[in-house]
């Protein structure tokens, strides 16, 4: 059974910066599985922020979060970070990440993920 941990949320103020770990156990993964960063902010629908396969091919950020995020794995770890700068308060919301096996194209949709993490809080103080 997979399992993902999201960590590294906390409060930040606007314009600093926090990074995301997301550790995934449970199976040997595959180049071709893909993994997602989502987030939901309180009243609003979970929001696709970026997706990767381990083999490192991965998906155009949102225009959102584009020029601010990035995104990066440690394969030996089993770990996908999600580097934030430049943050907001509109970038609070509750971050998860989610793994999607060997699928066709990385998804954007939810939906289409099969495994989620318990989610970590970012909260960003104006």
């Amino acid at each position: 059974q997979v399992k993902l941990v999201e960590s590294g949320g906390g409060l930040v103020q606007a314009g600093g910066s926090l990074r995301l770990s997301c550790a995934a156990s449970g199976r040997t993964f595959s180049s071709s599985d893909a993994m997602g960063w989502f987030r939901q902010a309180p009243g609003k629908e979970r929001e696709f922020i970026v997706g990767i396969r381990w083999s490192g091919i991965r998906t155009f950020f949102g225009d959102s979060v584009k020029g601010r995020f990035a995104i990066s794995m440690d394969n030996a770890r089993n770990t996908v970070y999600l580097q934030m700068n430049s943050l907001k308060p509109e970038d609070t919301a509750v971050y998860y990440c989610a793994a999607d096996l060997n699928p066709m194209f990385i998804s954007s949709l939810v939906g289409e993920y099969r495994y989620w993490g318990q989610g970590t809080q970012v909260t960003v103080s104006s």
